[in-house]
């Protein structure tokens, strides 16, 4: 017996067997199972996600010589028939070869006629879409007012296109795209049945590829195991694929934090050397910026599997990642236009390595630390002034100011909050603590948990600012180790939550708190009151 591939083999024959739709299965197994039956249906979704196989399953459910139900025997002469897809009362019609409005008619002309084995004649039209307009119109009567006998079931990649007079005569199922855990276990179930040997990290790349298409997977299976000579192996995989994970394209990113132009090209080249398909590596790339974003400000929701990408995250700033990610976007549609794809890539990382945001440390107001001016709480509506912020914060600093040379630990902050920093560069200084400063070098100490703050980028910054507050050029000199005194981060944390505890106390003896206790046995949670700025 010849091979049969694997989307054909493994195509299912029942409701049970289809992977996701969820949704659309749902209904029709309820409609089956109460014979609540539409005369037609229209389902709609990307390529080899089942919708034709929906269509078969449902003209099994229809004319099962065991009865209407969501359940088919499988076994009867009419199942196995259209299994094999020789029955003749369900007629599968791709209507991209028959656009012309005669063949449409020919094919209508047996409609009224009964079913000569089964049930009901189903029409099963696949890519609906591509009939012409007099077509449409010689379907639309025999689709409004059929025969008790007919079904139709309608396929289309594109819903858009079908006249509003069609839609409307159809229940409407929009198929999704199967996510790809779900396509990964589905192809291990197979790969488990066949007795070949895969692995998991291999399931995953495929399954990615296929972009939500169960039939592309498995084909892409297929494929994989001939490549791989009958295991399905990641290596293997790659090198069919032209593809990278996450973890390729890491070193790419590190070169860019670096501004090492150099090691960048020597990325590229690593790349080529092993036949990566250039295009996917972009994608890929706008893949992992988009985790960075995430990583920067909701690092939690990350997965274990990129769990790594978090300290990556906290190396660049958010803006270096929006910048990368939008360069990286925009030259995907320069890509095709490119010499080479090689040549198209390299000049995407060229384009971000050249062009960085500008400077915000030395451009933007420094936001201040310092504790907020008021407080609200919801259940009282009660404004309480908290203690005045101290007016620290400079715009711009003039070199004419004397500044000591012997800067106390406890004024670091005074320091930090004159300095033109923001983001990244900000929580380095802010966590550090003053050691001393001479020779051109200012000496800071960072407590090994916040290590991850001090990339060549952030320090770069940060010798900028304090260069320029203090009128001279000054390298920075961070060693690791625990402090004996608070930190500037530490001293605003402490003010923050003394100013809160105040606040607390200021509501619980407000005359409308104090009331709304005594009548409604209220009670002041501590928890729910806010520091905000009444600026």
């Amino acid at each position: 017996m010849s091979y049969q591939v694997l989307a054909r083999k493994w195509r299912p024959k029942n409701f049970n067997e289809v992977v996701g739709q969820k949704h659309v299965l749902q209904a029709l197994v309820n409609a089956l199972d109460n014979n609540r039956l539409h005369h037609a249906y229209l389902f709609s979704g990307t390529r080899g996600v089942g919708k034709t196989t929906l269509g078969r399953i449902f003209a099994k459910s229809l004319n099962c010589e065991n009865g209407i139900s969501a359940t088919p025997c499988g076994t009867c002469l009419s199942c196995t028939e259209i299994d094999e897809g020789r029955f003749v009362d369900l007629l599968e019609v791709d209507a991209a070869s028959r656009t012309k409005v005669d063949e449409t008619r020919e094919l209508l002309e047996n409609v009224q006629y009964a079913p000569s084995r089964g049930r009901f004649k189903v029409y099963l039209i696949d890519e609906v879409h591509m009939l012409t307009s007099h077509s449409f119109n010689a379907l639309l009567k025999t689709l409004e007012e059929p025969p008790p006998h007919v079904k139709f079931v309608l396929a289309t990649t594109d819903p858009q296109k079908l006249p509003v007079t069609i839609l409307s005569r159809c229940l409407k199922f929009n198929l999704k795209t199967i996510p790809q855990e779900l396509i990964t276990e589905h192809m291990s179930f197979v790969l488990n049945q066949e007795n070949i040997q895969a692995e998991t990290s291999a399931l995953k790349l495929i399954s990615r590829s296929a972009k939500g298409s169960m039939r592309d997977a498995l084909s892409l299976l297929d494929q994989a195991i001939a490549h791989g000579n009958g295991q399905v192996e990641y290596q293997s995989v790659c090198e069919m694929l032209g593809s990278v994970d996450n973890k390729d394209v890491v070193g790419i990113i590190r070169a860019l934090i670096n501004h090492d132009a150099h090691e960048l090209l020597s990325q590229v080249h690593e790349l080529a050397s092993h036949g990566a398909d250039f295009s996917s590596v972009l994608s890929e790339l706008i893949s992992v910026f988009h985790l960075l974003a995430i990583g920067q400000t909701a690092p939690d929701i990350i997965d274990d599997e990129n769990r790594n990408l978090v300290a990556l995250a906290l190396q660049l700033s958010a803006e270096d990642v929006q910048l990368y990610y939008q360069i990286a976007l925009m030259g995907q549609s320069d890509l095709p236009l490119a010499p080479d794809p090689r040549a198209g890539f390299e000049m995407v990382l060229l384009r971000m390595y050249a062009f960085q945001p500008e400077n915000l440390d030395q451009t933007t107001t420094p936001k201040t630390t310092s504790p907020p001016t008021s407080v609200k709480h919801d259940v009282s509506k009660a404004t309480v002034a908290a203690e005045p912020k101290p007016n620290t914060t400079n715009n711009s600093v003039s070199h004419d100011v004397t500044h000591s040379d012997d800067v106390k630990s406890g004024d670091w902050g005074d320091v930090v909050n004159q300095l033109p920093l923001s983001g990244l560069a900000q929580q380095l200084a802010n966590h550090c603590v003053y050691v001393g400063k001479e020779a051109g070098q200012l000496q800071l100490m960072l407590a090994p948990s916040h290590s991850h703050l001090n990339s060549e980028k952030i320090l770069q910054r940060l010798e900028q600012a304090v260069s320029q507050y203090y009128g001279e050029k000054l390298i920075v000199k961070i060693q690791a180790g625990e402090a004996t005194t608070d930190t500037p981060a530490v001293k605003q944390e402490k003010q923050h939550q003394q100013n809160l505890n105040n606040a607390v106390k200021t509501l619980e003896a407000d005359p409308n708190v104090i009331a709304m206790k005594e009548i409604l046995n209220a009670k002041l949670d501590p928890q729910s009151v806010k520091l905000v700025d009444k600026n």
